[in-house]
């Protein structure tokens, strides 16, 4: 059997102590930034926060859904949804987190598209209250489909 013993005088003691208080103050510091970082992701329960939050991204959209679909999301992603989800992740989301999960997606008409007057569409997808994925459409001849980053000039040029 081993026995350590240690000599402290009271200025060791005191400097052990607000040591330790200065490393659990620091703890407790980045623990609260992580967590902070984590809940960033917006919470989109009415549409009244859904509408608020693609008019933060730029875009002027009708309030009101033109459409509203509920489906689940398979339990792993295949085509479409591999390349659907390569646009999302440009954008910083990923579907794959929400495999084997109800998904909402809520379709309005945007009215600022640059070049465009009418005709295109903004999608939200959202599962779990928090948005998982979306895209500006513009359907028939001469679409595209792009993702939600509002465009800094005319896209059709």
């Amino acid at each position: 059997m081993m026995i350590w013993t240690a000599r402290f005088s009271r200025k060791k003691a005191v400097f052990a102590v607000i040591l330790m208080g200065i490393v659990m103050a620091a703890l407790i510091v980045l623990t609260g930034r992580m967590s902070e970082e984590e809940t960033a992701v917006p919470q989109l329960t009415t549409n009244e926060e859904r509408v608020a939050y693609l008019q933060s991204l730029g875009w002027e959209i009708t309030p009101e859904p033109l459409e509203t679909l509920q489906f689940l999301l398979p339990d792993q992603l295949a085509e479409p949804y591999l390349t659907y989800n390569d646009l999302q992740k440009d954008q910083g989301f990923d579907l794959t987190v929400c495999c084997g999960k109800q998904v909402s997606r809520y379709t309005y008409a945007v009215t600022n598209y640059p070049g465009r007057q009418e005709g295109v569409q903004a999608n939200l997808y959202i599962c779990e209250d928090a948005p998982v994925a979306g895209d500006i459409l513009c359907p028939g001849a001469n679409g595209f489909q792009k993702t939600l980053v509002y465009p800094q000039s005319d896209p059709e040029k």
